[in-house]
């Protein structure tokens, strides 16, 4: 069996920033997603803007926004890096919030941190702006959706089997 080799242990098994120092500059693209289950009586609430709070889909868009451009100080191996854009999309359904958050740099090392950084952040604000009126929010799928740039180029989260898809179809 072949183990991968550890890229955040020095010699010694300590833990280490990867140094990409050698790597080539490119721009790096990373969007991730995630969703914050909520009653109808909370969406009701956002969609007439009657929540305690003040608006809190802008108020959570601001802050993935923000918390994207500080993933370096959250996480101790990410490196810092400058972005060239960050944005937070969040759309209402009727099930709850559906977040979506692209990150984009020119640098060594690519920006999936800061975009799955941007959801957790954006979702966690969301439960903060909206608990007074509902505590049983659920924050859930956090994922990475698709990524490019770098060595390993372009990636994206494959479909999911539809629930009534057969899993061995013969």
């Amino acid at each position: 069996m072949n183990t991968p080799e550890l890229t955040h242990l020095d010699a010694e098994g300590r833990i280490t920033m990867v140094d990409v120092g050698a790597k080539a500059i490119t721009t790096r693209t990373a969007e991730a997603s995630g969703f914050v289950k909520m009653s109808p009586a909370t969406i009701a609430a956002i969609r007439e803007r009657r929540t305690p709070k003040g608006d809190p889909l802008e108020t959570a868009r601001l802050a993935g926004i923000m918390a994207a451009k500080r993933t370096a100080d959250l996480i101790p191996l990410c490196h810092s890096l400058a972005l060239a854009h960050a944005d937070v999309q969040i759309t209402l359904t009727d099930a709850g919030a559906q977040l979506t958050a692209t990150a984009t740099t020119s640098a060594q090392t690519g920006v999936e941190m800061e975009a799955l950084t941007a959801i957790s952040v954006a979702a966690l604000t969301l439960y903060d702006m909206c608990k007074a009126i509902d505590r049983a929010l659920v924050i859930s799928d956090i994922r990475l959706e698709r990524k490019s740039g770098g060595r390993s180029g372009e990636w994206r989260r494959p479909p999911e089997p539809t629930p009534n898809q057969d899993e061995d179809a013969s």
